[in-house]
């Protein structure tokens, strides 16, 4: 009996360790991730799109219609549980804008907390026409097709 009560205490701290570390979320570190330079290190006015460029690389992405005066630093941090939809957890957004002679204009830092919940419109957009029922969907194409004609050769195009 004394033999026993050491294992027992060595299974029930193996299965509270492994409980535990199932309670461990997966983290996942998505976008642009910064080495030796923040975003936030670039200075307005002093820096130049080509030092950013050099120090930050090329950007997530760019403003859709002026491409060329505001570039996007996109980052984020998500968290799953288990069997859980990932959540995220850190959002960080950085607006590098420049003026016209490539001089670093102003920048802005957004976080998850300056984003919005988007509600989605779940209504239905209605179609032409009417709602066939599984009958006369199965039946409905019955003798609406054309019987081959005997010059047809399989595999070939029909001149009309």
């Amino acid at each position: 009996m004394t033999r026993m009560k050491p294992f027992l205490a060595a299974a029930a701290l193996a299965a509270l360790m492994g409980a535990t570390a199932a309670c461990a979320p997966i983290i996942g570190v998505n976008g642009f991730q910064s080495v030796d330079v923040k975003p936030t290190d670039i200075v307005a006015g002093t820096d130049t799109k080509a030092t950013v460029l050099a120090r930050l690389g090329s950007p997530s992405t760019t403003s859709t219609f002026e491409s060329d005066t505001i570039w996007y630093y996109f980052s984020q941090t998500t968290e799953k549980y288990t069997f859980n939809a990932p959540q995220v957890s850190q959002r960080s957004v950085t607006e590098i804008t420049f003026n016209e002679a490539d001089q670093v204009a102003s920048v802005r830092t957004l976080g998850l907390e300056d984003g919005q919940e988007l509600a989605m419109n779940r209504r239905e957009t209605p179609t032409r026409g009417r709602e066939l029922t599984v009958l006369e969907q199965l039946l409905g194409n019955v003798g609406r097709g054309q019987l081959p004609r005997e010059d047809d050769v399989p595999g070939q195009r029909r001149p009309d």
